[in-house]
């Protein structure tokens, strides 16, 4: 499950993950905190947390995890103890990650459909709670990771590398806290983006229905609808993000179907060969790439968000033309 990947492939995937995605979220999260995107404070704050956790997914996933493998194989941070911690902390990042992904769904379904609750959820401050809370949970609930593991090796007293324990497979407890745990990620978000973004589908083709109706009996109104036009974005907005989300989870779930419904344990080795690593790290490389996707998906999707960051390309040429000049 946390073997040391290898190879030309994965070292040119991961290193232009890491080039992309971190910068990407940077500019991001920079871009989005300064509030000139038109976007309420409440979305702002989801997204610069979606961000933030995204990026330290792939500080810890990506930088600390495989790269490090890849470029310093004999390093202590594949140590047994360091390993492990490694492994709680990715895991506790990604679940931030996941779980504020699906709270910025719910909070656009509120707001979108369930307008007697808007001005009392929709809030910064309570956007401000769900993301801290969501946080120390993911911390305090990934901290059994830690004892999963033993050494690989024992060199010269010292542990190398992380192996799952067998008892991980044949303890009851083990086994109900992994299925516990991938329910809660990513089945559980999984069914909630599903059933949220299917009722918001619905209530939106209602509200469309209703509103042309209303505008068909009203002659003097034959003008672009701003109403429609703003639901119009935000739904693109919305579906972008919770569709990349399901879309790239995909073969990850997959994965833990096989190991779990054939007994099959998690593949620990970096062999091209064998179907069960390529399926896992197929997984594994998808589900990291969806940190990376969102900053492509506001800039998509969202012209203030495009304006800004070509602003901010702008402004060093701008300072070296002035610094010239004078």
């Amino acid at each position: 499950m946390h073997g040391q990947v290898t190879g030309l492939a994965y070292a040119i995937f991961y290193s232009l993950l890491a080039a992309l995605g971190v910068p990407g979220n940077l500019v991001t999260i920079v871009i989005l905190s300064r509030g000139k995107c038109g976007l309420s404070k409440c979305i702002t704050r989801y997204l610069v947390g979606m961000a933030v956790t995204d990026l330290l997914v792939l500080i810890t996933a990506v930088i600390l995890n495989r790269m490090s493998a890849i470029y310093f194989p004999v390093f202590f941070l594949s140590t047994t103890p360091v390993c492990s911690l490694k492994i709680v902390l990715i895991y506790a990042a990604r679940d931030s990650s996941v779980w504020l992904t699906v709270a910025f769904t719910i909070d656009r379904f509120v707001a979108i459909c369930c307008l007697k609750w808007k001005a009392k959820y929709c809030t910064e401050r309570v956007a401000g709670v769900i993301i801290g809370t969501s946080c120390i949970v993911s911390c305090i609930k990934n901290v059994p990771w830690y004892f999963v593991y033993e050494p690989l090796y024992i060199l010269k007293g010292a542990p190398w590398y992380c192996n799952i324990k067998l008892s991980f497979y044949s303890e009851l407890l083990w086994t109900i806290y992994d299925w516990v745990h991938r329910f809660l990620n990513p089945w559980f978000p999984f069914f909630l983006m599903l059933l949220v973004n299917a009722l918001t589908v619905r209530h939106i083709l209602l509200a469309n229905r209703a509103r042309r109706r209303l505008r068909a009996h009203n002659t003097m109104d034959k003008g672009s609808d701003p109403e429609m036009k703003s639901r119009r974005n935000s739904i693109i907005l919305l579906f972008t993000i919770s569709g990349s989300f399901l879309l790239l989870w995909t073969t990850f779930v997959v994965n833990f179907l096989f190991v779990r419904l054939t007994k099959n344990n998690y593949s620990t080795g970096s062999n091209a060969k064998d179907p069960r690593f390529i399926l896992q790290e197929s997984g594994n490389m998808l589900q990291l790439l969806s940190c990376c996707t969102n900053t492509c998906i506001y800039a998509g999707t969202q012209t203030r968000f495009r304006e800004e960051f070509k602003n901010g390309l702008k402004y060093p040429l701008n300072l070296i033309r002035k610094l010239i000049r004078s």
